[in-house]
């Protein structure tokens, strides 16, 4: 068993407040394998983010390496260094990332996986340059853990077993160790913002400070490469639920040559896409972007719920926020997990379709809804209604069963209490797609009139011909009164445009006998600045929501009111880019990074969303035009 040195013990206690990192990543990794529960993201070619041992779980704020050559410059990695990313074979999520001095000295070459069959990730890396260079260049890796989805609390400590040595954490049941192919020459476990090691080898270019333990607080462990031998090596960070599972991971991830790990890695990666649709031809870039996509939104499946998929492995503004906001984009949103899963079936893959469909059906709550979001445990995190998230499960119901792939799995319960569930909760709702107002929503009633209709098909092959016959019958009074309930005929916004379609009408769900007059009605807008206008009319406020009216055949495209409504929302929202048009959500949005570049702390300002580039694409198409 591993002998854990507690001392010197670091001062310093309890470090600065913790805070996670930037939610733009360039690239997401993992093994596709259900026994390696680990993946790690990558930003400016730096580690900053492991999850472990479900997606839902981030335990590692970042790792990165740091250079010096003890007496005229310390360099770390994300500030100092240029860096280049790219991809490992066509196929897998593997990626490789140069990282070289601004003045041409040095540069690391890493490549990073996880280990194809434990929860371990792997850092191939390699330091190239002049040699008498090298001989003087100094290589940290400094890690810092955040261990049970926090920052505070994590304990640090320096290890030996057998003659090996290297660092642990460990908090709450989860541990981490970290080693590397060559031994540690020095090694040191601090508090961040005073005793890490970033702190001690920033003040003179040494350190000075080999601290065995840090406990309880904000830590970050720091551990000297000893390249004297070698510039070569690999870094391995193992994850368990006990200090002698995560040895363990950690030292079968070192015992096997790198070489091995990566091609097995390959290869289950390119088994795992050999299934899908060959579309190649039509791309512009040989497939390149499709392939990618693919396997991007196959990683966001979970390894020990099957089926489970969040929106997202990131934080957004995670770089403000610290443990008291335990949220963020790891979550099950059934919205985003029913577009995954109907993407990829597109692409040929309706397996993970049927395991995203199971998981959802174990998900549905007692009266037939959905929570807002949860933890793929099933524990709701927000705890608002969005009616569109339980029209989104039935719909995608309806297209396994078209594709023939539900097989054993009977789906037609979960479709009959969310079909209950959408009208006795409809047709207003709580919450819309931007989940922050509530009323008719020509986007939530373009979901709900598709799924009634799927659920009415569903229901008349079971034989239920009352109530096919009594959901399609809704369905098509909620289509009859689409544009009475989401149309102005007072538009202001564009010189000639009367009627078009807005955001919300914001009725109240719970009345029933609303005021449905949108021309009267004003629509509160969250996020604002402190002072700003924060009440709009109704009229005002448009978004390109109605174009799921196209998307799922209830309106056709090139429909003149849709035609018109686009227009009005290319004036308001359309932002030109270089690459492309983009487009903000609504109008006087204030979700997104302040005008000085600061983070989205409660308000911000709107910006554009590559999403709607996408969507106004499928429109465009549908309408025959060139996207």
């Amino acid at each position: 068993m591993a002998i854990i040195d507690e001392f010197p013990k670091a001062y310093g206690a309890p470090g600065i407040p913790p805070r996670w990192t930037r939610s733009a990543k360039d690239i997401v990794g993992t093994a596709y394998s259900t026994s390696s529960r680990v993946w790690f993201t990558v930003s400016k070619g730096v580690i900053n983010e492991i999850y472990f041992p479900t997606i839902d779980m981030p335990q590692v704020r970042d790792v990165q390496f740091l250079m010096t050559d003890g007496e005229t410059f310390f360099h770390e990695e994300r500030r100092n260094l240029k860096n280049r990313t790219e991809y490992i074979g066509e196929y897998g999520l593997g990626v490789r990332v140069t990282m070289e001095d601004p003045e041409g000295r040095y540069r690391l070459v890493k490549e990073i996986i996880s280990d194809p069959h434990n929860s371990c990730v792997l850092i191939d890396g390699r330091l190239e340059g002049d040699p008498a260079f090298l001989a003087r260049l100094q290589l940290y890796v400094l890690v810092a853990p955040h261990l049970g989805v926090g920052g505070w609390g994590n304990n640090g400590n320096f290890a030996r077993i057998h003659g090996r040595e290297f660092l642990t954490a460990h908090k709450d049941g989860v541990w981490l160790s970290i080693a590397a192919t060559v031994p540690f020459a020095k090694r040191s476990c601090g508090y961040v913002g005073t005793t890490d090691g970033w702190q001690d080898l920033a003040s003179n270019f040494r350190l000075d400070h080999e601290f065995a333990s840090a406990t309880d607080g904000n830590i970050a462990l720091t551990g000297q490469l000893d390249l004297r031998e070698t510039c070569s090596f690999t870094l391995g960070l193992g994850f368990g639920r006990t200090l002698h599972r995560s040895v363990t991971t950690l030292f079968q991830g070192l015992g096997i040559p790198f070489g091995n790990h990566r091609a097995r890695f390959l290869e289950q990666w390119s088994r795992a896409c050999m299934h899908f649709l060959p579309l190649e031809r039509f791309s512009s870039d040989g497939g390149c972007l499709y392939r990618r996509s693919r396997e991007l939104l196959l990683a966001h499946e979970d390894k020990s719920y099957p089926g489970a998929m969040i929106a997202s492995l990131s934080i957004p503004w995670g770089e403000a926020k610290g443990d008291e906001d335990l949220g963020g984009y790891h979550l099950v949103w059934t919205r985003d997990m029913v577009n995954s899963a109907t993407g990829l079936l597109a692409a040929g893959d309706p397996q993970t379709g049927v395991r995203a469909l199971i998981y959802l059906a174990c998900s549905q709550q007692p009266d037939g809804g959905f929570p807002q979001n949860f933890w793929i445990d099933g524990e709701p995190y927000w705890n608002g209604i969005q009616l569109d998230e339980v029209a989104f499960p039935i719909i995608l119901a309806w297209r396994l069963h078209r594709c023939d792939a539900l097989r054993e799995f009977d789906a037609y319960p979960m479709v009959r209490m969310a079909a209950r569930y959408l009208i006795e909760n409809g047709p207003a709702t709580p919450q819309e797609r931007w989940e922050e107002n509530s009323g008719y929503s020509p986007s939530t009633l373009a979901s709900n009139i598709a799924a009634l209709i799927c659920a009415a098909s569903l229901a008349q092959e079971r034989g239920d011909h009352a109530t096919a016959q009594y959901l399609g019958e809704y369905a098509d009074f909620l289509e009859s009164h689409v544009e009475a309930w989401t149309v102005t005929s007072n538009g202001t916004l564009v010189p000639g445009i009367k009627r078009h379609y807005v955001r919300i009408n914001p009725v109240d769900p719970k009345d029933p006998e609303p005021d449905e007059d949108l021309d009267r009605a004003t629509v509160f807008i969250h996020n604002r600045p402190p002072g700003a206008q924060s009440l709009f009319p109704a009229a005002e406020i448009v978004d390109a929501g109605f174009l799921e009216l196209v998307r799922y055949g209830i309106r056709k495209a090139g429909d003149p009111l849709i035609e018109d409504s686009l227009k009005v929302v290319d004036a308001v929202l359309r932002v030109d880019f270089p690459a492309g048009p983009c487009w903000r959500r609504y109008t006087h949005d204030g979700y997104g990074q302040r005008d000085d570049g600061g983070p989205y702390l409660r308000w911000g300002r709107g910006r554009p969303w590559p999403l709607l580039t996408g969507e106004r694409g499928h429109y465009e198409l549908a309408a025959g035009r060139d996207p």
